[in-house]
């Protein structure tokens, strides 16, 4: 079976080698240059638009601003130096139905 949320995983190495790297065609690399604050901002506009989808009920349109919603929420917990796997153990620790 394949591991779907594994695929997380392989974009936040893909968005780290963006970082170090700086090409100046990547958009990962030149949303970084932009500073945390404008990263943090379009990420809060994706959330935005997220929540306008969801609201409407056009699941295609969620879908895809989900998946951008995702993809700066990861960059932004690199440019603050945390993890995917950070925000895991943090759901871990509160999931008490775990627990049981």
């Amino acid at each position: 079976m394949e591991c779907r949320a594994c695929f997380l995983e392989e974009l936040e190495r893909v968005i780290d080698e963006r970082l170090r790297s700086g090409g100046e065609e990547s958009y990962t690399a030149r949303l970084a240059r932009r500073g945390v604050e404008y990263a943090a901002q379009k990420l809060g506009e994706e959330a935005v638009e997220t929540v306008i989808e969801a609201v409407r009920g056009d699941t295609e349109a969620l879908r895809r601003e989900a998946a951008d919603l995702l993809y700066h929420l990861l960059v932004v917990l690199r440019l603050r130096g945390l993890r995917l796997s950070d925000v895991v153990g943090e759901l871990e620790a509160r999931a008490s139905w775990r627990q049981g």
